[in-house]
């Protein structure tokens, strides 16, 4: 376990939220009725508020230019806050802008989605193909359950794909599995379970940096020095430890399968530039979903990272790049 400094600001359902993820007699927030979504935005808030004192700062290039450069990537991450009408009316100008750019140039767009889980791929091209509507979309694909944040706001995007015939794909890993994989680890899955994400074997856990922003999100409220001394909730350290290393492993595995669904679309399509729809937390230093593209597609990718309305201290202050751009809306 990495030894994490305290924080100077947290919150106790920060952490209480977390272990309800991996623990099966939480009170508060039922594993069966929540949206791993909703946990996931506690997670960004959070790396985000811990890591604004060591954000670079980063000049906010114009729209025209940020789009002149993302025209050269073969895949683009925008980092969205999911609740955000911002960020996504920004997601939308940005695809219809590259779509409109390439049309001059022959390139082609997809998007993929994190909204979306693998199983319902198929509930998704039926919709692209026309034989499904919007409602029926969201019903079969069980957004209000595994999702559960407002359709409004991503459904804009998902017609605008529909209209203009992009390859949309459903990315993310089903939350059953991440759940298990929280409560118990890998070694729980069956064999239908493995099938559905990338093999165990290619889930990397060796990034320190990634680890400890997880880390301190999980521990942090207590200041623990990597579990030593009185644990959360009065539980043992080595159980917590344990408890960690499984949320962990669920994190990685959300990233890793994104990632999958990316490079597998990327290499069948060369034509085309896929432009990810993710949490901040999946794309910031490249920790979660970028660098495990890359490790995939090799070494040579064109792929840029652009956050969408940082905060204004994001923007100004610390040391180290977070992004390749900053989008800001007016």
């Amino acid at each position: 376990m990495p030894v994490i400094h305290p924080r100077q600001r947290s919150s106790s359902w920060a952490l209480l939220l977390l272990l309800c993820l991996i623990t099966t007699g939480c009170k508060v927030l039922p594993a069966e009725s929540s949206s791993p979504a909703q946990a996931e935005v506690v997670v960004e808030v959070e790396m985000k508020a811990e890591a604004e004192s060591a954000f670079t700062a980063i000049e906010a290039s114009d729209h025209a230019t940020i789009l002149k450069a993302l025209g050269e990537s073969q895949v683009i991450y925008l980092g969205e806050r999911h609740d955000s009408k911002r960020d996504h009316q920004a997601q939308l100008e940005i695809i219809q802008a590259l779509v409109e750019q390439g049309e001059g140039e022959g390139k082609k767009v997809a998007i993929a989605f994190e909204m979306f889980q693998r199983p319902f791929q198929s509930v998704l091209d039926n919709y692209s193909a026309g034989k499904i509507d919007g409602d029926a979309l969201r019903r079969d694909s069980e957004y209000d359950k595994r999702w559960g944040f407002d359709w409004a706001l991503y459904e804009p995007i998902i017609r605008y794909g529909k209209t203009q015939g992009l390859p949309m794909l459903a990315a993310n890993t089903p939350q059953e599995i991440t759940r298990q994989v929280a409560r118990q680890g890998f070694e729980s899955l069956d064999e239908s379970a493995l099938a559905q994400i990338p093999a165990v074997g290619e889930i990397n856990r060796d990034n320190v940096e990634y680890r400890n922003f997880v880390a301190s999100v999980f521990l942090g409220h207590h200041g623990h020095g990597g579990g030593h001394g009185e644990a959360a909730g009065g539980m043992d350290p080595d159980a917590l430890e344990a408890a960690f290393e499984r949320f962990f492993s669920a994190q990685v595995l959300w990233d890793e399968t994104m990632a999958e669904t990316v490079a597998d679309f990327a290499q069948k399509k060369p034509d085309h530039t896929v432009i990810v729809l993710a949490g901040q937390g999946h794309v910031m230093h490249g920790w979660g979903i970028p660098d495990r593209v890359a490790r995939r597609l090799g070494s040579d990718l064109k792929h840029s990272t652009v956050l969408l309305n940082p905060s204004e201290t994001m923007a100004q202050n610390g040391e180290g790049s977070i992004a390749d751009y900053f989008w800001l809306s007016p």
